[in-house]
């Protein structure tokens, strides 16, 4: 199984987009080689659903973090190293010798670059694999599985001939015999061990990095638990990627499964719930998230409807867009799966009365569905009077404080229903109504 996920909450949430400014994965991604950039793209995209491999991973980031270790290789000798791998297909002893003889006898009559491509890329393998070893002396002590890991490394540097490659001086010419030795056995036989010392290397440089962006954003590590108990506790939550942003606390479980947002426009509705689904996706990751605190059960999935746009080409307007949202929404949920289900604006596309009778409608039907965790967020407070008595929803809203005639956004998450209206208000004061009047 994997974690259910679509390309629309994916974008709401902004998670990724290696060039995007303002992307999750952009913030992260301070990795130093190309390697370590697959391997956290490998990681964005394959969110956990094991609450122990969850906070082992986490376990890993927070070591790193403690340790503070520098990332010891050099990227372009990494490359090196690898595309001295990747060269050629194993072949026999007897012909890698004769191939490097006649590479190198090339070198010497013509400006055939092969040999000393060679060359440098077994000097690039044993600077990496010294580096590797050394470096291994300050790692962490780690449990479990990672232990494992590294214990695997150690070993394979361990080789006697591995071990005799490292002493080799780089500095001092190699031999036709010993870039032909070298060439057999690491692309031969050790092949799979430089593979893995090469993975190894790549996933310490997203430790590294995200343990660090960890430190300098003061993120903390998340505690998974198990699906069945359906749970979501988080301190000063905050989106990861705003400068400043105000931090709120949020609890949901089993028996208070709904949360019934309200506030202005402009308050910080659709910021809230993006945090929300954000700090979640993350913490499936074992990554650390904008909070104090956070606990939550492991889902299988997250569906937003923050940002639905109507559909030329299907010939959908905005509202049945919605309502195809909300319908892919109750099918997912319908299914047994424990998700995360988030909508901003229920219904913002018809009439009030429709849109009243919608979201009420709607979420009573969410609250009975105690497997998932929904947020409902409306304009329309009246809707929250009327499921006051649905011990299933908690209401909270993000104030507006008004100063004179201009309100002011505290984006401070408080228990109870709004009732801010100060829509006409900002129109007059943007002299909307002077403007048409002229």
């Amino acid at each position: 199984m994997s974690f259910n996920i679509d390309k629309q909450t994916v974008d709401e949430l902004n998670l990724l987009g290696k060039y995007r400014n303002g992307s999750v994965y952009h913030l992260f991604n301070q990795v130093k080689t190309r390697g370590g950039e697959q391997v956290l793209d490998n990681i964005f995209r394959h969110p956990l659903e094991d609450a122990t491999a969850i906070n082992e991973r986490a376990t890993i980031f927070r070591a790193f973090q403690e340790a503070q270790l520098a990332f010891p290789f050099d990227a372009p000798q990494l490359h090196l190293m690898r595309e001295y791998l990747d060269g050629s297909a194993p072949r026999s002893a007897a012909v890698i010798m004769i191939d490097t003889l006649v590479k190198k006898g090339l070198a010497t009559l013509t400006r055939d670059e092969r040999y000393r491509r060679k060359v440098q890329g077994l000097q690039a393998t044993i600077v990496t694999l010294k580096r590797c070893y050394s470096f291994l002396q300050t790692l962490p002590a780690t449990t479990g599985q990672y232990a494992a890991r590294v214990g695997a490394i150690r070993d394979i540097l361990a080789n006697s001939q591995v071990d005799k490659l490292m002493n080799i001086d780089i500095y001092q010419p190699l031999s036709v015999s010993t870039l032909a030795f070298y060439d057999h056995l690491l692309k031969g036989r050790l092949r799979d061990d430089m593979e893995q010392v090469l993975t190894f290397i790549y996933e310490l440089d997203v430790n590294i990095a995200v343990s660090d962006i960890a430190r300098a954003k003061g993120f903390t590590y998340a505690t998974a638990l198990p699906k069945g108990k359906n749970k979501l506790t988080i301190t000063g939550l905050r989106h990861p990627c705003l400068q400043g942003a105000v931090g709120n606390d949020l609890a949901m479980e089993e028996n208070s499964n709904v949360l019934f947002l309200t506030g202005a426009n402009m308050a910080g509705k659709s910021t809230l719930m993006k945090s929300v689904g954000i700090g979640l996706y993350l913490a499936h990751m074992g990554f650390p998230v904008a909070a104090d605190t956070m606990s939550f059960s492991v889902r299988e999935g997250i569906c937003s409807s923050i940002n639905v746009a109507d559909n030329i080409h299907l010939g959908y307007s905005h509202f049945y867009a919605e309502v195809m949202r909300v319908k892919q929404a109750a099918e997912a949920a319908a299914s047994g799966k424990r998700l995360l289900l988030m909508f901003d604006e229920l219904f913002k596309g018809t009439n009030v009365k429709d849109a009243f009778d919608g979201t009420l409608a709607v979420t009573s039907a969410f609250a009975e569905y105690q497997d998932c965790l929904f947020i409902v967020s409306t304009h329309i407070i009246e809707v929250g009077e009327a499921l006051k008595g649905n011990p299933n929803i908690r209401f909270a809203f993000l104030p507006t404080v008004m100063e004179g005639a201009r309100p002011r956004y505290t984006y401070r998450l408080q228990e109870g229903i709004t009732e801010d209206r100060q829509g006409m208000m900002i129109i007059r004061n943007e002299g909307i109504l002077e403007l048409i009047g002229s």
